[in-house]
């Protein structure tokens, strides 16, 4: 295994082991009649980000393995061609002189030479010399060809070797492409808890108020907060309705005063982990919840222009990634969205 490659591998392998939660609402199935909204059973039939990255990790072993024979037995193969390369060199020269010798005698025929015989004894004489050198020539000729067909065959099976090598290469490329990908979409290996993630999440519509540039535009709190009586700027109430639309509907609270941050501006909200109020994430559906509701706005998040996240200990920024978060709270109990 090369050193880059392995470095990669051990990053990507880091990554999974370091990671990421488990299979969530993100919105598809419909919730038991028998829970509260927004509480609904995971689907067993979806894919799971977990089993994604698994999957990918040993296609890359797999093909990484296949690579590594293939350059072994071109190597065996290489040594199989210049050993035949080198026979037919050595039998060349032989086989050209009796070719040389053959046409200066003219080709003298079987039946000519024994005639020439004066006597029994002079026939069998000449019989056995002949056979010998028919035997002789013949052999030649043979190992020779031999040799080229063995030279040929070992050509071909190399050139077969080169293309499994590339195809191998290509699997590889295919594999870690996948990888990081899958990896990307939670915005790293930083979330809690020891489950899976769903593969998917629902993709959000635009926000409002994108400039040509990229850049969004200063938004003022104009907009009526339908989890407070204040208000939200129209960004943060298009990611509120989105959130919902992708089966994140337990209890949130949005604008509030009393900081200096995003809430007091309408630029963020707080999920919770529960139909009502807010508790620390105790239970592995709350869990689920969260981490889900986390890479479902970090999947979207050019989309919704999203500011940061901060959930379980942890703040994601788009231009970093995650960090570790220390601040007044923990965040267990919550989800919090800010926007720009």
């Amino acid at each position: 295994m090369t050193a880059p490659l392995r470095r990669w591998l051990t990053g990507a392998v880091a990554a999974l082991t370091a990671a990421i939660v488990v299979v969530g609402p993100a919105g598809v199935a419909a919730a038991d009649p028998d829970t509260p909204s927004g509480h609904g059973h995971a689907n067993d039939d979806s894919v799971l980000l977990g089993d994604a990255l698994e999957t990918v990790t040993r296609g890359y072993l797999q093909a990484e393995k296949k690579l590594e024979k293939s350059k072994k037995r071109q190597l065996r193969l290489e040594l199989r061609l210049d050993q035949a390369n080198a026979r037919v060199e050595k039998l060349r020269p032989q086989v050209e002189q009796i070719a040389i010798e053959s046409y200066r005698s003219g080709r003298i025929s079987t039946v000519a030479v024994l005639l020439e015989s004066s006597s029994s004894g002079s026939f069998l004489e000449r019989v056995t010399t002949l056979e010998e050198l028919n035997m002789i020539n013949n052999d030649k000729i043979g190992e020779l060809n031999a040799a080229r067909d063995e030279a040929a065959q070992a050509k071909a099976e190399i050139d077969a070797e080169v293309a499994e090598q590339e195809k191998q290469a290509k699997t590889m490329r295919k594999q870690r492409e996948e990888t990081e990908k899958a990896l990307s979409l939670v915005g790293g290996s930083r979330l809690p808890g020891n489950g899976l993630v769903a593969a998917t999440s629902p993709r959000a519509a635009m926000a409002p108020g994108r400039n040509s540039d990229g850049s969004w535009a200063p938004e003022g709190c104009t907009q009526g907060d339908p989890t407070t009586s204040g208000c939200l700027t129209p960004r943060t109430l298009h990611m509120y309705k989105e959130a919902r639309k992708a089966g994140f509907t337990r209890f949130t609270g949005c604008f509030r005063t009393g900081d200096i941050w995003e809430h007091p501006k309408g630029r963020a909200c707080d999920f919770s982990l529960q139909s009502s109020g807010f508790s620390p994430a105790y239970t592995q559906d709350q869990m689920l919840y969260g981490n889900n509701l986390t890479a479902f706005l970090i999947r979207n998040a050019d989309r919704l222009g999203i500011y940061y996240i901060i959930w379980h200990r942890n703040i994601w920024f788009p231009s970093t990634g995650w960090a570790g978060y220390s601040g007044t709270s923990d965040h267990t109990d919550h989800v919090h969205v800010s926007l720009l």
